[in-house]
């Protein structure tokens, strides 16, 4: 391939005399050259055997098949670059452009494999310009005790209107450090039985995936590993399925969220598990136009908020919504008179 690559390798790759003992990183280079040299090792290595690293796959979700693929586009890429790339960032750049129609876990991952630096890390060196100042940490709510944000929520995913079945991807930071590892072996298993058309095999693997509380979802052409979770909107009832108006309600909600990723400020989980949260889309507080537009109750009996009981009452004097009915049962109390067998 390459001078570019055998040159590297020469230079920077192949241990010294005057190396001290203990001083070398993984890929048997020194720490200060374990970026630039170990990659083009491992792409002069690839070239001569058609082999990725074994360790490769401990950092990402797709197969060796697919890694095989990644090493070929970088070999031909590094050879093209004129020059080709010195420095950390310069190596990065290459990998991100080349790698950029795949998974953001995948170029991640691979990245960090090589101690490369990260794509929200990465800024013009050429001009001088210093990255820019990290942005200032938001000020939660008070109670709440974390936030996170969702993928496209599908009309299924709509229980009823105040619960509704979430997924986060594993490539958000809070999400990526805590997936099982039972999980991801899972996921990439999955992907090399699709590759070679088991899918007898690949759907036993999405089963365990999914009894274990994630997801592989199609958003657009790419397949995203995803955590679930089940969002009860806090502060609102909403008539159940089975009441007058419950299927409204389910409607009205929906149509909020559809196809949108939504903002989850979490509060805590109630007895069934569910995560009470406030739940946002494009700014917009969906709690409030449930209550605006008369498709819940507030639920006064776990939420004291001010604007919420002004929304309700702004509601049944327009006489929307369930207050359309001259007196609509409260979903607490069907509940309940279910419970007792009234």
């Amino acid at each position: 391939m390459g001078n570019a690559l055998r040159f590297l390798y020469e230079r920077c790759c192949k241990p010294s005399a005057d190396s001290e003992p203990g001083t070398l990183g993984p890929h048997g280079v020194s720490a200060s050259t374990v970026g630039v040299s170990a990659l083009a090792h491992d792409l002069f290595h690839f070239e001569i055997t058609s082999q990725v690293p074994e360790e490769l796959s401990q950092h990402v979700v797709s197969s060796k098949r697919a890694q095989a693929n990644w090493y070929k586009k970088l070999i031909e890429a590094w050879r093209e670059a004129k020059p080709p790339p010195k420095t950390p960032e310069e190596a990065a750049k290459l990998v991100i452009q080349t790698l950029k129609r795949h998974q953001k876990a995948d170029v991640e991952g691979f990245l960090t494999f090589y101690g490369l630096p990260l794509p929200h890390t990465l800024f013009e060196i050429s001009t001088g310009i210093l990255p820019p100042a990290p942005a200032p940490v938001a000020v939660l709510p008070k109670g709440v005790k974390y936030e996170f944000h969702t993928l496209p929520v599908d009309a299924k995913s709509v229980a009823d209107g105040d619960t509704i079945t979430v997924y986060v991807s594993t490539a958000d930071p809070r999400e990526s450090s805590c997936v099982p590892s039972e999980v991801l072996m899972a996921a990439i298993q999955r992907t090399e039985a699709r590759a070679e058309r088991n899918y007898p095999e690949a759907d036993a693997l999405h089963q365990k995936i999914i009894d274990s509380g994630y997801r592989v979802l199609q958003i657009g052409n790419e397949e995203v590993l995803a955590r679930k979770y089940r969002i009860r909107l806090r502060g609102i009832d909403a008539p159940e399925s089975a009441m007058p108006y419950g299927r409204d309600a389910k409607e009205a909600l929906t149509n909020l969220v559809q196809g949108k990723s939504l903002r989850i400020l979490v509060y805590g989980q109630d007895r069934y598990g569910r995560y009470v949260a406030d739940v946002y889309c494009n700014n917009v507080f969906i709690q409030e136009q449930m209550l605006k537009k008369g498709h819940a109750w507030h639920y006064i009996a776990y939420d004291q908020r001010p604007e919420f009981a002004k929304w309700e009452k702004g509601a049944q004097a327009r006489r929307v919504g369930l207050w359309a009915a001259s007196s609509p049962e409260m979903p607490w109390k069907w509940r309940k008179d279910r419970r007792e067998g009234r």
